[in-house]
């Protein structure tokens, strides 16, 4: 037996034996309010729900930020064919609530449903496709689970592979432990499009076939939404107070911009602090960790302080917040994780400052940079200087800010090129 089919074999064997242990992690995620109460069952592709009649077309995004980028694509895919129906699965409760919130924005009705994905286990997938029968798939980014892959090519299930992307070290990781387990999954795909060269170079080593950059399909995605009412009354209680925004923080970040905030009250009297955390179950925990700042949380139905630093520990609002504060960090990026989106900021035109660790958006992070839409600041000094600068020059925000959005604006046709390549590979029509 071949190294790749040895391996595929052993990741199969290894699924199957983990599902009891998979069955009390689910669990336990439940009661940590990471799945959704009455849809564990979808994790392991039981569904009750009945298919659709007529072709049905698979779309797999991780998390929120796969999961807004593809919002533009659907909206292309309804448009260009009216009779297609769409299955979404997502695999964490944040991104299928900001579905709940938005798929009704694109105009599908029932031609459109969200669903958990289920775990990779042989038989749970197994059950998945036998239930929903799609006509094609397209998987975003890098959600590359090999039994899911393995079971879409035995139904002969078309597969792109949408955003493709592949980190430095996930690749040195695939290629160092199963390098032909990866050839096999990538050879499964009828279409891969690549978010950059680089990406693609990656995939390429990999093993992958015919591999485009057509763009990256986050720098498509439309600006993130906002209650127009909740941003007038916000927008009216902080005034003409300076503001500024840590956006999706992880932990320590939000302690240094507490720090940063304490060190520019002084110049900037009735300055806010923003603080919304990429987890928003943090809020209470961030809350106890900066008791001394005394913040108020949003999450607790308290608005901004007149002066001081508010927790944003809500759901779905970085829109709403992005319009608030003119001046944003891109939180994940000042430890070594490798950083926040920090195209939802440029898209709403937004100054914005990075950490220096933002390598899971490198090329969007270099070209912002160079465009001089983005700032990197290496610490909490590097980035108090900045907000300061920033405060203190607003025609300078303005203009970095508009520079960002100029920067977001070329690929606007991308979902549109991208919807017509994955009808290419659908069938014309059901078969009975």
């Amino acid at each position: 037996m071949k190294r790749g089919a040895l391996t595929a074999k052993l990741w199969t064997i290894g699924a199957s034996l983990a599902a009891p242990g998979l069955r009390l992690w689910l669990r336990r995620r439940l009661a940590r309010g990471k799945e959704r109460q009455g849809r564990l069952a979808e994790r392991r592709g039981v569904d009750p729900t009945p298919r659709p009649a007529g072709r049905l077309l698979w779309l797999h995004a991780a998390s929120v930020g796969e999961t807004v980028s593809v919002l533009p694509l659907l909206a292309a895919l309804g448009r260009k064919d009216p009779e297609l129906n769409f299955l979404v699965t997502t695999g964490t409760v944040t991104s299928a609530a900001l579905l709940q919130e938005r798929l009704p924005g694109l105009e599908l009705g029932l031609r459109a449903r969200h669903r958990f994905v289920p775990l990779d286990v042989p038989r749970w997938v197994g059950r998945f496709f036998e239930h929903w029968r799609p006509d094609g798939g397209a998987i975003v980014e890098s959600e590359l689970w090999p039994n899911l892959i393995a079971a879409a090519k035995a139904r002969s299930i078309p597969l792109a592979l949408l955003n493709g992307r592949l980190s430095p070290r996930s690749y040195a990781r695939w290629r160092w432990l199963a390098p032909g387990l990866a050839r096999r999954m990538l050879g499964s795909f009828c279409m891969i499009a690549a978010r950059s060269e680089p990406d693609a170079a990656r995939l390429a080593r990999l093993g992958a076939a015919r591999v485009e950059t057509p763009g990256d399909l986050k720098l498509a995605a439309s600006p993130l939404p906002a209650d127009e009412t909740e941003l007038r009354r916000l927008g009216s209680l902080i005034g003409d107070r300076p503001r500024w925004l840590a956006a999706s923080t992880h932990p320590g970040e939000e302690t240094i911009a507490a720090a940063v905030h304490q060190r520019l009250v002084r110049e900037f009297p009735g300055l806010v602090t923003i603080i919304a955390p990429r987890h928003p179950e943090r809020g209470s925990d961030i809350a106890a960790a900066l008791v001394h700042s005394a913040p108020r949380r949003r999450a607790l139905g308290e608005d901004p302080p007149p002066g001081g630093i508010w927790i944003a520990d809500t759901l779905g609002e970085l829109g709403l917040l992005y319009r608030l504060a003119p001046v944003a960090f891109i939180g994940k990026s000042l430890t070594q994780h490798g950083g926040q989106n920090p195209l939802e900021a440029a898209r709403l035109g937004v100054s914005i400052a990075g950490g220096p660790h933002m390598e899971n958006f490198a090329t969007a992070a270099a070209a912002l940079e160079e465009a001089g839409a983005l700032a990197r600041v290496a610490d909490e000094d590097a980035l108090a200087r900045w907000v300061g600068a920033m405060l203190r020059d607003p025609a300078a925000a303005r203009a970095k800010g508009a520079a960002g959005l100029a920067n977001t604006a070329i690929s606007a046709d991308l979902p549109e090129r991208l919807a017509a390549s994955l009808l290419a590979l659908l069938p014309r029509q059901r078969d009975s």
